[in-house]
């Protein structure tokens, strides 16, 4: 089986699955290296009680205990939905290299800010965007009914 972009973007959907059947809003993100799935996470915000329980920043802190380094360079990370300025800052301060992400988040993604570091982090979206947005409104719809 070839691993591309949409092969691992459809392993972020299966962390965001879970996380809207434990009433978590549907957020998941894997870490990539070497084409091979290193870390893999789901929001857990309300699990936790915690406001920084974000996918993003549970499978960054995964990564870099299973490659036991704070540098995440060469990685990839993969999300279901836009990271939003907190969670691009932990990719940045990272070093992660590239972002891929299925839907844009207008109110939150990072992409909304002027931001300007000092390296550059490729960034990929749209892989499976429709079914990302899908989800979300699926669970926005469930929480509000």
């Amino acid at each position: 089986m070839k691993k591309d972009h949409n092969y691992f973007m459809k392993k972020a959907f299966e962390e965001a699955n879970y996380a809207f059947y434990k009433d978590e809003v549907p957020v998941g993100c894997v870490i990539v290296y070497e084409n091979e799935i290193i870390s893999k996470s789901s929001n857990m915000v309300e699990l936790l009680n915690d406001s920084t329980a974000h996918a993003e920043l549970i499978a960054i802190t995964s990564a870099q205990n299973f490659l036991n380094t704070k540098n995440l360079n060469k990685c990839i990370l993969y999300c279901t939905l836009e990271p939003c300025l907190m969670c691009y800052g932990a990719i940045y301060w990272s070093k992660i290299d590239t972002i891929v992400y299925a839907a844009s988040d207008k109110k939150r993604g990072f992409s909304s800010y002027n931001l300007e570091i000092d390296r550059e982090i490729k960034t990929i979206s749209g892989i499976m965007e429709s079914e990302s947005k899908d989800l979300l409104d699926k669970f926005f719809k469930k929480i509000r009914d």
